[in-house]
């Protein structure tokens, strides 16, 4: 190993020191704060209640396990449906309570293909908990005005006026009836094995009272015990559902912005609200034919306080988790992107300025891909060139190595020296690589939820966001995945044509376990990353080849490839 590839190694090791002893802990310890605030709180408002009651039971744990919720009462009096319809979403309401049993995403099928007779658009059922829910009995309301978007329900001097409007916006106006709560619905988990489920929320106290973003799913949230598990592990992990109950409901104090319950690609969520909103409670059913834990669905319910108000007007939204629809309603960290959000945000512009352009998102991403070329193809053409120079001063470098063996600091000062005097710069070989690493990582984050890319279709992938699993009954591992075994293809062709200066035995086992490495790694990702990193490698493959023969012109040589042969088995060598 060399000294720049040292160095990468020292730079990128004191990136992880700094995030697993440092950002991590820190981290760590505010969501515990959190975790033990909303503890106490919760241990608070119950010996309120039950101070309030008189004498009860035993108090209610944090988590509480149950499996069976009393229904509420159901008005005697028949029950009324009332149709809202856009371009975008079809709200099919109850007079009873004046909720959404159910929601159509008219632009997003069920399947792969376009929405059709046999082909559905995707559903919410809400009919378990229904969308805008108050808590108590359910309300008989009667129509009292219906159309253009708005029905309007009344029941005595209450009132619920229901609006729908554009990007997915369900607005609800009530007259105020004191301390409630109020149904988000309900979320469930996809079929996918790279499919999840989750709650985040915004709560004006994170942890050392700041306000944040709190993904439930990770941490010290009571929630993440629940939501944790799926077909490959779900927000992380996987465990046995051995005597686990069917549902489990999770109380969480503290104000908060705005809730949201999410799967990979779609959102529920309470946007806003005029009333104080202290808390909110969530209940995870559990998939009972799955043999480890798996989550099902996830429902939650907010509790408000109008106080002296005389009426509530609660936003909800409810479609793609789109990061341009997300991003309007104070809500963009639902993308979930994490700490290179700063990044992700300008790639998914990228990628939709470029599907407007030619409306395949299979060619957006060939274009983003060139785009991210160009941009860092300064800095990857003088990284190779600096390699290229490196490799080609080795012979006198071996020379000073051995020249002054015994002596540390005049090898330090002859090699210095070398450097200047053939213009070498040891740092201009790892810089461009370290700067690209966030945005590999960007890219990463973005590929693999992007609600754009679902049942996207290109040449023989019909669907992006998935792996290929072509002749799926014939092969192993989920089917026939060609991007992946061309980019583990295209990975050690790259390392071959590497300039390197290290033990060449080092660069042949790296260029035989790394491809196999990454090969077994994005076999099962959607094919979408697979097709940018192949991509990705070929412009690299491309750039060196130029920067060879750039290089052999300049000095008269005949350009031949620098191939490195394979590593000799064993068995090559018996045979031999």
């Amino acid at each position: 190993m060399n000294k720049t590839e040292k160095l990468i190694c020292i730079v990128l090791g004191g990136v992880l020191a700094w995030y697993l002893f440092v950002q991590q802990p820190k981290e760590a310890k505010a969501r515990a704060e959190y975790a033990k605030a909303n503890a106490a709180a919760v241990a608070a408002q119950q010996t309120e209640t039950a101070e309030a009651a008189g004498p009860v039971e035993a108090p209610v744990a944090v988590q509480q396990a149950v499996e069976q919720v009393a229904a509420p009462v159901l008005p005697s009096v028949p029950e009324e449906i009332v149709v809202l319809e856009n371009d975008e979403l079809k709200l099919e309401l109850s007079s009873w309570g004046g909720v959404v049993k159910k929601a159509t995403l008219k632009k997003y099928a069920q399947g792969n293909g376009p929405v059709g007779e046999g082909n559905p658009a995707v559903e919410f059922d809400f009919s378990a908990s229904p969308l805008g829910a108050l808590g108590g009995n359910v309300a008989a309301y009667t129509v009292a005005n219906a159309g253009d978007g708005k029905v309007v329900f009344v029941n005595g001097a209450s009132a619920r006026r229901v609006s729908l409007g554009d990007g997915y916006l369900v607005t609800f106006e009530d007259t105020a009836a004191g301390r409630t709560t109020l149904s988000l619905g309900s979320m469930s988990m996809g079929a996918s094995k790279n499919d999840l489920l989750s709650v985040d929320s915004w709560a004006l106290d994170a942890g050392k009272g700041k306000a944040g973003v709190i993904h439930h799913c990770e941490g010290d949230s009571p929630l993440k015990g629940y939501l944790v598990g799926g077909l490959s592990g779900g927000c992380s992990g996987s465990k046995s559902a051995a005597g686990l109950p069917r549902s489990a409901t999770v109380d969480l104090i503290g104000a908060q912005t705005w809730v949201a319950l999410k799967n990979r690609f779609f959102v529920t969520a309470l946007a806003s609200t005029t009333a104080a909103n202290t808390g909110f409670s969530a209940t995870v059913e559990r998939d009972v034919a799955a043999a480890s834990y798996r989550p099902k669905s996830v429902s939650a319910k907010v509790r408000i306080d109008p106080g002296e108000a005389t009426s509530v007007t609660s936003v909800f939204y409810v479609g793609p988790k789109k990061q341009a629809l997300l991003w309007d309603l104070g809500m963009r960290d639902v993308m979930e992107f994490g700490m290179w959000r700063w990044l992700c945000y300008p790639v998914v512009w990228a990628l939709n300025l470029f599907h407007g352009w030619l409306p395949n998102y299979g060619i957006a991403i060939i274009l983003l891909t060139i785009l991210v070329r160009v941009i860092f193809w300064p800095l990857t053409h003088k990284s190779t060139v600096g390699m290229k120079k490196m490799q080609e001063i080795q012979p006198l470098m071996k020379e000073i190595q051995a020249k002054y063996k015994d002596n540390p600091q005049r090898l330090q000062q002859e090699t210095w020296a070398l450097y200047k005097d053939k213009k070498v710069n040891p740092m201009s070989s790892c810089l461009p690589m370290l700067i690209q690493i966030p945005v590999f990582i960007a890219l990463f984050n973005v590929l693999r939820s992007a609600v754009e890319l679902r049942y996207a279709p290109f040449l023989w992938i019909a669907d992006l966001s998935e792996p290929e699993a072509l002749f799926a009954s014939w092969f192993p591992f989920g089917g026939l995945n060609i991007l992946p075994i061309l980019m583990a293809a295209t990975m050690a062709l790259q390392s071959a044509l590497t300039p390197s200066t290290g033990d060449k035995n080092q660069q042949k086992m790296m260029m035989v376990f790394m491809p196999i490495m990454m090969l077994v790694m994005f076999y099962s990702f959607p094919s979408a990353l697979s097709l940018y990193w192949t991509l990705s490698q070929v412009f690299s493959i491309v750039q060196m080849w130029l920067i060879r023969r750039q290089t052999a012109e300049k000095k008269g040589d005949v350009l031949v490839p620098e191939v490195i042969d394979p590593p000799t088995t064993r068995q090559m060598r018996r045979h031999g």
